[in-house]
C-alpha cells in the first residue's frame, strides 16, 4: 500500500528577489496532506517515497530558525510529525503552516526559516541527484554569487512525491527560467 495520497492538487508560490534572498522564477510547490503519516513509521514512509522517486541526501531534523537558502540545489521538505509555521521567500515572503503529511518543494534560491515549531516536529529533507547542498545566508555578497549559481542548477527529472511526468515536472516545465 502506497503512502502517497491520490488526487493531491499542488499550490504554488513565487517570491521576488528582495536583494538578499534571490528566490526563483520557478514556483515553490506545496502538496497538502500528500503522504499518509498516520499509519506506521511516518519518517520511513516519507524517506521511502522520496527515495523511490530519485531524491536522496535524506536527513531528519526540523527547519532552521534563521533565514537561509540553497543556491546550488533544489530541496524537498516532508513533514513526518508535528507542525510548523515557516516563512518562505525572505522577510517579505509568506508564512505558511506546514503539518504532518505536507510536502514543500523549494526551487534553488528560495528563502526559508522556521518561525514556530511544535515540540514534536520532524521533517524529512532530500535533494535531486547531481548537486551538493550548501546553506547560504542572506548577505549581499552571497546574493551576488547565488545569482550566478542558481541558473546552473538543473531541474530534477522526477517529482519527489509523484515521480515522472507529473506534479513538479509539469509545473516547472511550464514555468519561466532564469
Amino acid at each position: 500500500m502506497s503512502a502517497v495520497r491520490g488526487d493531491i492538487k499542488p499550490r504554488t508560490f513565487v517570491f521576488e528577489d528582495d536583494g538578499l534572498i534571490p528566490n526563483s522564477v520557478l514556483p515553490l510547490v506545496l502538496y497538502r496532506d500528500a503522504i499518509d503519516t498516520l499509519n506506521g513509521d511516518s519518517e520511513s514512509a516519507i524517506e521511502s517515497v522520496f527515495s523511490r522517486n530519485g531524491w536522496g541526501g535524506l536527513w531528519r531534523n526540523g527547519i532552521y530558525d534563521y533565514q537561509h537558502y540553497h543556491a546550488t540545489v533544489h530541496e524537498v521538505l516532508g513533514v513526518a510529525r508535528g507542525h510548523a509555521l515557516v516563512l518562505f521567500g525572505g522577510e517579505r515572503g509568506a508564512a505558511l503552516q506546514l503539518s504532518a503529511g505536507d510536502v514543500a518543494i523549494l526551487p534553488a534560491g528560495t528563502g526559508h526559516k522556521c518561525l514556530f515549531a511544535s515540540h514534536n516536529l520532524r521533517v524529512i529533507g532530500a535533494y535531486p541527484p547531481g548537486s551538493e547542498m550548501h546553506v547560504t545566508l542572506p548577505t549581499y555578497d552571497n546574493h551576488r554569487k547565488a545569482l550566478q549559481q542558481i541558473p546552473a542548477v538543473p531541474r530534477p527529472n522526477t517529482d519527489p512525491v509523484f515521480g515522472h511526468d507529473s506534479g513538479l515536472i509539469a509545473l516547472w516545465k511550464s514555468g519561466a527560467t532564469h
